[in-house]
């Protein structure tokens, strides 16, 4: 080997101390590159003064470096860290796989299986608490609104205008002082995380209970935002609070929990979360499965499938349990209300072939209108980043600012607006007599049959709203001015309200667009075609799927979420018709999906499903740049504090020292045979060993059990590795993790050395640097990988493996004696085929004593 370079997300400055650092030119994220060594002087380097290896000094002061010219500066990104979604296969991890019994596995599954168990359980119970609070505060506020307006309009709307700007208040400061991520819907988040982006703040405990009661203020409130957004986020928060397994802050610990604490179980179970949020928005099982597998997840395998399909299956049971439980006035102003449900009744589902043409260009107008909503939104959100003031003061004065403008809107308009006769047919009372049950709002009607048609829709909350429009047999309910002043206004409201500091959602606001116009388009055709066929809340339910289609631009989930809310598969083909429609016509606007755009608005580094273009005319090799830290095997620990200190990487490269050792040195894997370093020809070279982590490190610094006063390897390190778990390793979610800062040592522990080989994962992955970058990219993404090293060409090749070579029955056949033991022969098959040994056991204290290690160990 004559010299390497890797792929590293941390390897420039990836771990900022200040939070409020943007990523600039000295940092990169899961996709940069790190630098290229040159073979012949890495010797020379490697044996020079240890001060080398502190930040920067291999590029300043060392000539062993292949110097080009600098890259121009990144596009800022957030300060955020990546995750840890590859396997490290270090000692620390072989032996605990090689302690690992089948009674601990069923442990480990049956327990994985119990929080999924949980997971969907306290999803549903959160929802239901949200839309039980949604529902009541709502109406004890529309309830003195109206009762007010039989007197004074004036006094009714300053009622109702200082309830929404409280509750949009408290929903504001709950956000700017409590948590700031959990503003807006918590989707982009979510789907960064799953993608392997660590953002601070995402999944703690005060962001779920900030996000779910300033979810309740925010909707309660009259924003045009609605809550199933953040349902996803509550299950993402709640998923990883319960894998955490306690906090240290109040001294809570499960220890059958630790287990799960890593960043790869954590990944299945808020996947779990997340569907179960949109299962127990919408009632929808199926849908929020297929939401996480379409739009949340970036990894998804059978395993998984299984168990988001069984969280989904246990919200389904809970939330139907909860919702018989309130009948009635049971649970006071809460019923069906809380839910969106559209009963379609018998026929309306059916359809003539010359409706087929209006619906494809009902289709294209929800493409249309669902790009420039992202469009326009994106913009006025960049603005607010860019321009506007981020004091707190300012963002809380914002939020209520808009909340005013929508109580000014919402309730002059219907004021404006004139009164319809009641419906003869109408299964419901019209108006309503009760404060909050019913949809027919009289308002400022004075006749006893009469309703207003835009308090109906303005003085409803939004899930009310939407099944008014949704329903059957009401042609006519709307006219045209009505709907046409709503939607102008409504989606004029929902552009100005995305983006302040509250908690909001894009899934409501998106279904009341949609429907409004498509409730029109149902007018006209009723009124071009004497049909009974044609039912006007058949094109809303069509309008709202095509601008969801336009917006979102999924298509499976979306649909399988709407059918599964009219309970009626007749309406599969027109859904498919529409949003394949609406998702094409959007995609051909040139504008991102509304998350999307949202993520790069966060500036997080996601990693999307497909590379560009471009990058298959670019090499690993061309794409690194040339600042290089590294360490030897065995390191004084001054010298690690002060790297550490000094930058801000989380992974480094481990340089092995090929000169022939002692027998402990040679029984670590890191090392090959020393006949063959003997017999080389040429002076050997360092090789590449591996990554080690700066969490390992830290973990390892911290304890100081690692300790050794010999610079060369003893195997105590070793020999302390063997009683390591991989989950002491970890961090909680969400947080800083170990700092350097916090390290407690003596100058007499700066002194010591440690042998860094056994927390080394030796089988880190490499690619050669004449690899186009699509395939890094490709390769990075689908592994889950934080860094990846990048090698010059080599000359010698060991072995080849095709796909026979890794089927079950072929190795069971190569490797006999491993057929019986499997829960040892994950780890032993790893260090066979690696240094062509068997994975070494744990020596007895016997024997450390015979080879003079400490006897405190």
């Amino acid at each position: 080997m004559s010299g390497f370079s890797w792929w590293s997300e941390g390897s420039r400055s990836e771990g900022l101390k200040d939070k409020d650092k943007s990523l600039g030119s000295e940092s990169s994220s899961a996709n940069t590159i790190s630098s290229l060594f040159h073979p012949g002087k890495v010797v020379a380097h490697m044996k020079s003064s240890t001060e080398h290896f502190i930040a920067g000094e291999d590029s300043r002061k060392g000539d062993s470096l292949r110097r080009r010219k600098a890259p121009p500066a990144p596009v800022k990104l957030a300060p955020v860290e990546s995750l840890d979604y590859e396997v490290y296969e270090n000692e620390v991890y072989c032996a605990e796989q090689a302690r690992r019994t089948t009674l601990r596995t069923l442990s480990y599954m049956s327990m994985k299986w119990t929080l999924c168990l949980l997971t969907g359980t306290l999803v549903s119970v959160s929802v239901f608490f949200v839309n039980y609070a949604v529902e009541n505060i709502a109406a004890v506020k529309f309830s003195y609104t109206f009762a007010l307006m039989r007197t004074s309009y004036l006094a009714s709307f300053l009622v109702y205008a200082l309830f929404n700007c409280g509750l949009v208040l408290l929903a504001a400061c709950l956000v700017v002082f409590c948590a700031p991520a959990a503003a807006g819907s918590g989707i982009p988040d979510v789907k960064a995380y799953l993608n392997g982006v660590d953002t601070p703040g995402v999944l703690l405990g005060r962001t779920l209970i900030s996000k779910m009661l300033g979810c309740i203020c925010s909707v309660a409130g009259g924003l045009a935002v609605g809550k199933e957004g953040p349902f996803v986020h509550v299950g993402a928060c709640i998923a990883s609070l319960l894998c955490q397994g306690g906090t240290k802050k109040y001294h809570i610990n499960w220890r059958c929990l630790n287990v799960l604490r890593n960043d790869r179980d954590r990944r299945e179970l808020v996947t779990c979360g997340a569907t179960a949020g949109v299962a127990a928005a919408f009632r929808a099982p199926v849908g929020g499965v297929l939401f996480a597998l379409e739009e949340a997840a970036s990894w998804w395998g059978n395993a998984l499938l299984w168990k988001a399909f069984f969280t989904t299956a246990v919200v389904s049971v809970v939330v139907r349990t909860m919702f018989k439980l309130c009948t009635g006035t049971t649970c006071g102003y809460f019923g069906s209300g809380g839910f969106i449900i559209f009963e379609i009744r018998e026929g309306q589902a059916d359809y003539q072939l010359h409706e087929l043409f209006p619906i494809t260009i009902l289709g294209m107008v929800g493409g249309l209108l669902g790009a420039s909503f992202n469009s326009l939104s994106a913009r006025l959100c960049t603005w607010r980043r860019d321009s506007a003031s981020h004091h707190p003061l300012a963002r809380i004065t914002e939020a209520v600012a808009v909340a005013l403008v929508t109580s000014v809107v919402t309730f002059v308009l219907p004021l404006l607006s004139s009164c319809e006769q009641c419906p003869a047919d109408s299964m419901e009372p019209c108006p309503r007599q009760h404060v909050h049950f019913g949809s027919y709002v009289a308002f400022n009607c004075d006749e006893p049959n009469q309703y207003n048609p835009l308090a109906t829709l303005f003085f409803n909350t939004q899930d009310n709203a939407i099944r008014s429009l949704f329903s059957s047999n009401t042609d006519h309910e709307y006219d045209v001015v009505s709907l046409t002043t709503f939607f102008l206004f409504f989606y004029g409201l929902s552009i100005l309200t995305i983006g302040i500091n509250v908690p909001s959602g894009l899934f409501v606001p998106c279904i009341l667009c949609g429907a409004t116009y498509g409730r029109l388009a149902g007018y006209v055709m009723t009124e071009l075609y004497d049909s009974k066929d044609i039912d006007e809340g058949t094109y809303a339910l069509l309008g709202a799927a095509s601008f969801l289609g336009g917006a979102m631009r999924m298509t499976v989930s979306l649909c399988v979420i709407l059918l599964e809310l009219t309970n009626n598969l007749n309406l599969l083909p027109l859904m498919m018709l529409v949003l394949l429609v609406a998702k094409g016509v959007g995609d051909a606007t040139g504008v991102s999906a509304v998350y999307d755009l949202h993520i790069g608005l966060k500036r997080l580094p996601v990693m999307p499903e497909k590379p560009e273009s471009f990058l298959r005319h670019i090499t690993a090799a061309d794409a690194s740049s040339p600042h290089v830290i590294s360490f030897k095997r065995v390191m004084q620990v001054r010298e690690l504090v002060d790297t550490l200190l000094s930058c801000n990487h989380n992974g480094f490269p481990v340089y092995e020292d090929p000169q022939p050792c002692g027998d402990p040195c040679m029984d670590s894997p890191l090392y090959g045979s020393t006949d063959a370093l003997n017999n080389l020809s040429n002076p050997p070279k360092p090789a590449f060993a591996g990554f080690v982590m700066r969490s390992h490190l830290l973990y390892v610094l911290g304890t100081r059990r690692a300790f050794q006063e010999d610079p060369q390897p003893t195997g105590l390190s070793q020999h302390i590795a063997y009683s390591l778990e991989s989950s002491e390793f970890s961090k909680a979610t969400s947080t800083r993790g170990r700092r350097v800062e916090d390290l407690k040592l003596e100058p007499s522990d700066l002194e010591m050395y440690i042998d860094l080989g056994p927390y080394v994962n030796p089988s880190s992955y490499v690619v050669q640097e004449d690899m186009s970058l699509s395939k890094v990219y490709t390769l990075f993404r689908q592994l889950g990988l934080r860094h990846l090293a990048v090698v010059p060409k080599v000359t010698e090749v060991t072995g080849v493996i095709t796909r026979k070579d890794l089927l079950t029955e072929v190795l069971e056949h190569k490797f006999p004696d491993l057929k019986d033991s499997r829960d040892v022969s994950i780890s032993d098959a790893q260090y066979r085929g690696r240094r062509g040994r068997r994975y070494h056991r744990t020596p007895s204290m016997s024997e450390m004593h015979s080879r003079g290690y400490a006897s405190d160990y």
